[in-house]
């Protein structure tokens, strides 16, 4: 059963096991829409949710427990993926597990790290 839906505004973005990789941390049931943005998008949702005016890598928004909606802007992780030491399309993965994350609960700490890490690790990327 499919509980990830996948959609873009823009023309491009990387293929990663995406559906593996929600239901591994958020499990089977939990339904999850996916969207790759433009940087104008990602700056106008950043401005109108979270009241800041620059367009983020990542947002994640639960809409209740076992549903959520992640927000990447591809041209951003491009332009942050050296810094971070993995691959442009390797980023995009990490920061779809960072939503994910946050969608379970997790804050940035210590622990949320390690479990970035350990997923990085378990699906290879990089």
């Amino acid at each position: 059963m499919e509980t990830l839906d996948i959609s873009s505004t823009v023309k491009t973005y990387p293929v990663h096991p995406y559906q593996a990789i929600k239901d591994m941390i958020l499990g089977k049931r939990y339904q999850l829409s996916l969207v790759f943005i433009g940087t104008k998008k990602a700056a106008a949702l950043n401005n109108q949710y979270r009241q800041k005016t620059y367009s983020p890598n990542v947002l994640s928004f639960p809409l209740d427990e076992k549903t959520g909606e992640i927000f990447i802007c591809p041209k951003v992780a491009n332009s942050q993926a050296t810094k971070y030491h993995l691959s442009p399309d390797g980023y995009v993965a990490f920061l779809f597990i960072h939503g994910l994350l946050h969608l379970k609960g997790y804050d940035h700490s210590d622990t949320m790290d390690t479990q970035e890490q350990k997923y990085l690790t378990r699906f290879k990327i990089s």
